[in-house]
């Protein structure tokens, strides 16, 4: 008789578990698909510098100074061109509770992210650290610092050609129109972490 108690306690306390394990892959299975639904695009541009020349208040060629086009100049004939800025990101968790979704804080871990500049494919850059995106379905600005040299992307279009590239990204009237990004989403799960399965390319105009 003792056995058979202990026989049936040890099969309730499997069922227990099994039904308790199956919940646990359900919610996390329900934390993944939510977590693929974060929205991605292209916000402001800051601090774009040319050659360490700073352009948020330079809006055309005669903005820069004597001394400016000499070095800029003299880098382009060197074939350099280096120029260094930030590209906001700006990401939107749809998870907020409402319409019987649940309310979940994304930790995004990374981007893998390759920038695009007029279509052309250039530097690879990533976030230095995680970034939460909380479930409130408000806008989270993801900074991401980018460097890299113009002439060797697009030195055979000229100097005047790139400085006015230059200005319109990153000068007094500059924005993120020109760009894209080509990213791959990481985020932190229950599981570990995990990849977006396909890559997505990022632009200003609307969230993708």
């Amino acid at each position: 008789m003792t056995k058979r108690i202990m026989l049936i306690t040890v099969l309730l306390l499997a069922a227990i578990l099994f039904f308790q394990g199956c919940a646990t892959l359900t919610n996390l299975a329900g934390s993944l698909a939510q977590l693929q639904r974060l929205k991605f695009k292209l916000g402001s541009v800051e601090g774009f510098s040319l050659a360490g020349i700073p352009l948020s208040h330079k809006a055309s060629l005669s903005d820069f100074s004597v001394q400016d086009g000499l070095k800029l100049a003299q880098l382009f004939g060197s074939k350099k061109l280096p120029v260094e800025f930030i590209l906001n990101v700006v990401a939107i968790n749809p998870n907020d509770g409402s319409s019987g979704k649940v309310k979940t804080t994304a930790t995004l871990s990374g981007l893998a992210a390759r920038l695009l500049v007029d279509g052309q494919p250039t530097v690879y850059g990533d976030i230095d650290s995680p970034v939460e995106i909380p479930g409130t379905g408000q806008e989270t600005i993801i900074p991401l610092l980018l460097t890299l040299d113009l002439y060797e992307f697009f030195g055979n279009q000229g100097l005047d050609r790139l400085l006015q590239l230059a200005l319109a990204i990153g000068g007094k009237n500059g924005s993120s129109a020109r760009l894209a990004l080509d990213i791959q989403p990481r985020v932190m799960t229950p599981l570990g972490e995990i990849k977006y399965p396909e890559r997505l390319t990022i632009i200003d105009k609307e969230f993708r």
